[in-house]
């Protein structure tokens, strides 16, 4: 992130991207406006985002009902209103629409012919050859899937998991499964035993797809072992479907089948209408204190939030490659995927993104002609530290987006790809969550891309900034708030009869407001810039401030690979704890070296009281399975917190990477 005082007052950071007027004017979403203007507004400007943002959050049921129109949603029954009540928890929207996303996503129609490429999949291995699905070959699989899943007994409201890796094989039997009315789950293979029955067990699934094994960075892991304690976790399973990835024996065991066996029966492809609110998929909450939590997402709010967010804020159309490095355990899969509603072509990578070196996905980016190319922040930043010139080495010309999500992109990735990729690539740092599936807070073809800020809130998304009061403040740091109901948000909470555990996660802190939980900061210019999560942010002497922009400066230094930073001060404590900054060093430095350079880069860049009371060195940096710092759980464990109450080891990456802190914390007893 750029720094603080980069991004409040009148001292507003650089453009570094600006509309090209031309294409700026052919963009879906200047179409869009145009439709607004003809019905609603007949002096609006189809390029003043402001003034078009402004409207569809004043007027949420004229906005919906044009999206619905615009980009085509396909009702079997046509609703009876747009937002019958507007409350939050509690929104109905389009009540009496029934519909079904996997008929959305499998449309035909121009440019979605059934000789039209529908998907690419590619694997991490250099001498592969990515596979091209047509939209032909892709509605027969998902036909022949859906028998697979009738002839095993499913039906409306059964759930349907897989612990698979991003390929074909998710998602066919994802859209299979939609087709139904049936729930779908997935998890990455390389979760953990205890970490997929703490997900699928809750839902107490039907049928398992999961593949024998799997490749990363080289090398290749069994799951035999593996398959066979999460089926004895699952007593409700009818049918385990094994996919072969590493071989192809004859799935031994009671119930279970072979990928083609599944598919043997016929290619019958029909769509079961569902209600607007119908459950789609369940995702989870990170799980790093209890068990996760069940995210319960509806077919209609996902279609009309996906085909926003693709057609109008990233332009995708038919034909569009569209690539997002994702895991099927990350929120990122599911609107990867959600690129076949606008036609668009995924692209689905299973693999290591570093393997054999970070080239893999730029090299991937030019076979395939990706347009919008997305990946973590902290792939970008990796690719800065290690000095790589993707643009010098590979034909990037068809990118126009890079996209960066699930941290805060620094100012400093900004300018690399600014550098590296291309100076007209628009770089599109977004945030949203696992939450509401989407992204509420990113860019638009028709608005400046500022460097270190998130250029725009999304249409639809009335996202503000809040004092401690429920007030709203700009130009300074605040909580993330939206005001006003989006349609996917959730429709439950998994075993959440009364929906106490979801207002307890959104609602309490003010009453009728979803708060996120991060910290942001609203600018006068419609900009944002995303400090951290609220729960995690440094407050010393009275000044409060993300962890995001404390990254920012120290994982600057090349010898800095990555660090992790705890305020521990108690929550109400009038005294301060102790600021504490743990860091993993490049091979051959010693602390000694950085230290000096970091106190003086905070002090300055920062605050005098934002400078650590000291700097430890730790092999690793514990994250969750889908990359993010663990900062609140180390909070709790050097407050002396019992590590199986802070924090769930089957819910990191590397469960070791906690050895250290806890080493730390008894210390401190002692």
């Amino acid at each position: 992130m750029a720094t603080e005082g980069e991004n409040t007052g009148s001292d507003a950071p650089a453009v570094m991207w600006t509309p090209d007027p031309e294409r700026a004017a052919r963009s879906a979403i200047a179409d869009f406006a145009g439709a607004v203007r003809d019905a609603h507004l007949p002096d609006l400007d189809p390029l003043d985002y402001p003034a078009l943002h402004a409207w569809s959050v004043a007027q949420p049921e004229q906005f919906w009902s044009l999206v619905v129109e615009q980009l085509g949603v396909r009702f079997h029954d046509r609703p009876t209103a747009v937002l019958a009540d507007a409350s939050m928890p509690g929104a109905v929207w389009f009540p009496g629409g029934t519909l079904n996303y996997a008929e959305q996503a499998l449309a035909t129609g121009p440019g979605r012919q059934a000789g039209d490429p529908a998907l690419v999949v590619a694997t991490e291995d250099p001498a592969g050859t990515d596979r091209i699905v047509t939209r032909g070959e892709l509605r027969n699989l998902v036909g022949r899937a859906r028998s697979g899943l009738i002839a095993a007994g499913v039906g409306r409201d059964d759930r349907v998991v897989a612990l698979a890796p991003n390929g074909l094989e998710v998602l066919v039997t994802f859209l299979a499964a939609a087709s139904l009315g049936a729930i779908f789950s997935s998890c990455s293979p390389d979760f953990g035993t205890r970490a997929v029955l703490d997900r699928f067990g809750a839902i107490e699934p039907s049928v398992l797809v999961v593949v024998d094994g799997y490749r990363y960075g080289g090398r290749q892991f069994d799951l035999a072992e593996k398959i066979g304690k999460i089926r004895e976790g699952l007593p409700a399973l009818r049918r385990t479907v094994v996919v072969p990835v590493l071989s192809d024996p004859a799935p031994a065991g009671s119930g279970m089948v072979s990928w083609d066996e599944f598919l043997a029966g016929d290619a019958v492809l029909e769509f079961d209408p569902v209600p607007f609110d119908h459950p789609l998929w369940v995702l989870y909450s990170s799980g790093t204190t209890g068990l996760p939590k069940g995210i319960v997402h509806g077919h209609g709010g996902i279609v009309v939030e996906h085909l926003k967010m693709l057609r109008l804020h990233l332009d995708l159309g038919p034909g569009s490659r569209f690539f997002w490095f994702t895991t099927t355990g990350w929120m990122m899969w599911n609107y990867l995927v959600g690129g076949l509603l606008v036609g668009a072509v995924p692209v689905l990578f299973d693999g290591n993104p570093g393997y054999p070196d970070l080239h893999a996905l730029w090299a991937l980016a030019e076979r395939t002609g990706t347009e919008v190319f997305g990946v973590s922040a902290g792939y970008l930043h990796a690719c800065e530290k290690d000095g790589l010139e993707p643009a010098a080495r590979h034909d990037l010309s068809r990118i126009r987006t890079v996209g960066s999500t699930g941290s805060p992109l620094s100012a400093a990735g900004f300018d690399w790809v600014a550098q590296a990729v291309g100076a007209a690539v628009q770089v599109c740092s977004t945030s949203g969550g696992t939450d509401v599936c989407t992204a509420f807070l990113g860019t638009a073809p028709t608005v400046p891309v500022r460097r270190g800020e998130l250029s725009c809130a999304a249409l639809g998304a009335d996202v503000r900034a809040f004092d401690d009061d429920g007030h709203e403040i700009l130009d300074e740091v605040g909580e993330l708030v939206i005001t006003t109901p989006m349609p996917s948000m959730p429709v439950k909470f998994w075993n959440d009869p009364d929906g106490h555990r979801l207002r307890e996660a959104y609602f309490e802190h003010f009453p009728g407001v979803w708060r996120h939980g991060d910290w942001v900061v609203a600018t006068r210019r419609g900009s944002f810039v995303v400090q951290g999560r609220s729960d995690s942010t440094l407050n010393r002497g009275g000044v409060r401030m993300g962890t995001a922009d404390f990254y920012a400066v120290v994982e600057a230094l090349p010898e800095v690979l990555d660090s992790l930073v705890v305020d521990t001060t108690a929550l109400g404590d009038a005294h301060e704890g102790e600021l504490l900054c743990f860091l993993v060093l490049a091979d051959g430095v010693e602390l000694s070296e950085v230290e000096p350079v970091l106190r003086r880069s905070l002090r300055s860049e920062l605050s005098p009281r934002h400078v650590p009371d000291r700097f430890l060195v730790v092999p690793a940096v514990p994250r969750t399975l889908s990359g993010k710092k663990c900062e609140v759980p180390v909070k709790r464990i050097l407050a002396g917190v019992p590590v199986e109450k802070a924090i769930s080891r089957e819910a990191l990456l590397d469960p070791a990477a906690l050895d250290p802190y806890l080493a730390l914390a008894g210390q401190a007893r002692e």
